[in-house]
């Protein structure tokens, strides 16, 4: 029987949960975990399946979803016993820039703070422990009265923003006795809207120095993924990450994981016994090459073909 073809689901948990039709791409999970790169930006065009691929990260690894192995016991990573037993184990952040799109620097860096403190937030069991001292406790509530405008009689301070992740990174790990896993997808929207609106080199500023705390200069950090449309500069924001892997669309590495293999159009289309269409859509789309990988197709229009 043909699964559901759900038009525009980034949410992993709820495609799985709903039977939704879903290509499995829990292999990227493994060849990620292990290539042992610290930090890792992946870039690729729009509507590649980038945040249903970070969606499927954190569902995987972070221990909120602790004994949720139903999510992922269909798909190939199941097969794998060394990673049923890592699903689940880690403290994860996981965050989006993708709704930061301001026309200044001011209003972009408050959006910035309001994400940082829906981090904060999902974490604040946190404040219940015993493993924050008072002061500790204040980076919470500050932030969060910063974000919420509730008292706040000056802009919060640049340095207070830099190093908010890598504070939060520490609390996790010390209240789990385990490093954080960092997940930030669409990390470049802000920049492209910071070069439109004429405010690039303040914005780049302000991110080379939370990318520095956050990524670099981080003990607590595990591992961290990067995933956004267009790479910049080393020169600029990354400058201070020699820590950084960059897949861009010329690299063999992940060149599967995103996107649909010829392979995968054309099982979905035998699913939806559309068999017949596979020559039409071959001719029709005629897929990217993303490293040495040929006809890898864009999701976002065979969902939509398979829908029509």
């Amino acid at each position: 029987m043909a699964r559901t073809v759900s038009i525009g689901t980034q949410d992993f948990e709820k495609m799985i949960q709903r039977n939704c039709f879903y290509v499995d791409k829990t292999g990227f999970i493994k060849e990620w975990w292990e290539s042992e790169d610290e930090v890792t930006l992946i870039t690729r065009p729009r509507r590649f399946g980038k945040t249903l691929n970070m969606s499927m990260l954190n569902c995987f690894f972070s221990n909120k979803y602790a004994d949720r192995g139903e999510l992922f016991e269909k798909l190939e990573i199941w097969k794998d016993g060394k990673y049923r037993e890592i699903q689940g184990t880690y403290p994860v952040i996981f965050l989006s820039f993708a709704s930061i799109k301001s026309n200044n620097f001011t209003d972009t860096k408050n959006v910035i703070v309001a994400v940082i403190n829906s981090a904060f937030r999902s974490h604040s069991y946190l404040l219940d422990s015993d493993v924050l001292s008072d002061a500790e406790k204040e980076i919470f509530e500050s932030f969060d009265r910063y974000a919420n405008n509730i008292s706040v009689d000056k802009e919060i301070a640049n340095e207070t923003v830099y190093r908010a992740l890598n504070n939060l990174s520490l609390f996790l790990s010390r209240y789990y006795g385990k490093k954080v896993i960092i997940l930030l997808d669409e990390y470049d929207t802000p920049m492209q809207e910071a070069y439109v609106n004429g405010y690039w080199e303040e914005l780049v500023a302000f991110t080379r120095s939370l990318f520095n705390s956050t990524f670099k200069t981080n003990p607590y950090l595990e591992r961290a993924i990067m995933t956004g449309i267009t790479r910049v500069s080393k020169e600029s924001i990354f400058s201070d990450l020699n820590n950084l892997k960059v897949i861009t669309v010329t690299s063999d590495e992940y060149s599967k994981c995103f996107g649909f293999t010829e392979e995968e159009v054309f099982d979905a289309l035998d699913e939806q016994e559309l068999s017949s269409e596979k020559e039409k859509v071959k001719k029709w789309y005629d897929g990217f090459t993303f490293g040495t990988s040929k006809d890898v197709y864009n999701p976002w229009s065979i969902i939509n073909f398979l829908d029509e």
